[in-house]
């Protein structure tokens, strides 16, 4: 019954994760005053991969953030301490 628990724990921690990681992109994306099709094509990424991972449905690769990072023009690291902190 334990392993049971303990995925029910993870599923929810990865889903609180990937929304707040989503919402802090959006909120990056829109301070830069980006739409989210300019922030797909300056990262090259498909403009409703975007949308997906703003609402958390995705969970990003390393490829994938640094994709974002190379579109924000901003650091790795700034993406992940701006979700995180």
């Amino acid at each position: 019954m334990s392993g049971v628990i303990s995925f029910c724990v993870m599923a929810r921690k990865r889903e609180t994760t990937l929304r707040k990681f989503g919402r802090s992109l959006a909120e990056l994306r829109l301070e830069a005053d980006l739409t989210q099709e300019q922030l797909a094509e300056r990262s090259g990424l498909h403009p409703n991969y975007i949308g997906d991972l703003e609402r958390g449905e995705r969970n990003p690769t390393l490829m994938t953030l640094l994709a974002l990072s190379d579109g924000f023009r901003c650091p790795l690291s700034e993406l992940i301490k701006r979700s995180f902190t």
